[in-house]
């Protein structure tokens, strides 16, 4: 960074770290023993649609990397694109690996500038979803708690302790305003 960029409040763009996904088996651990929130067995990977063959045919190498497991997709009502992939609760770690796969799958295709966010789904003995969110071009997380979707009402207290609970485990986003909701995430 310069000092003109310095002077006109320019910041030197955060390069994704898709790595930092394999913290998250360290992560849901920490809630499990901290919070009894339980890992879902579903991820999924957020991106503006992207028409046509080539998107076509990306989707089949993605399935081929997932062992033949094709991702389910989902179209959110803001016109976002949802690649879910489901595992075994107990699965983390493969789960993880296959985000990895999908995200580095569509970075690698050119479709980088298209990548949103990443989510795992938790939930604890009492119902309660939560969603560890990784923000692509940020290359942080936050924690998404709803409550009821249809008033779109989160629990800011749990998101909060989530927080200091992953501190350790993740890079979480400090900048709170940056914590959007993702609305019927996958996996919640």
């Amino acid at each position: 960074m310069g000092l003109l960029d310095a002077l006109f409040g320019r910041s030197k763009q955060v390069q994704p770290n898709l790595d930092a996904l394999f913290a998250l088996p360290t992560a849901a651990l920490t809630l499990e023993a901290s919070a009894q929130m339980r890992p879902t067995g579903v991820g999924a990977v957020c991106f503006r649609q992207v028409e046509g063959g080539p998107f076509a045919r990306l989707k089949d190498e993605i399935t081929t990397l997932l062992g033949g497991a094709e991702p389910e997709e989902h179209v959110d009502d803001y016109g976002y694109t949802w690649l879910v992939v489901r595992r075994d609760p107990s699965q983390m770690s493969e789960l993880c690996t296959d985000l990895h796969a999908v995200n580095s799958t569509l970075e690698a295709a050119g479709f980088g500038p298209s990548l949103l966010c990443t989510t795992i789904g938790l939930r604890a003995d009492s119902g309660q979803g939560l969603a560890l969110v990784y923000l692509y071009k940020r290359g942080t997380f936050y924690p998404f708690a709803p409550v009821d979707a249809a008033r779109q009402q989160r629990d800011n207290a749990l998101e909060l302790q989530v927080r200091a609970l992953v501190g350790g485990d993740l890079n979480i986003e400090p900048d709170v305003s940056r914590w959007f909701p993702v609305w019927g995430a996958p996996g919640l």
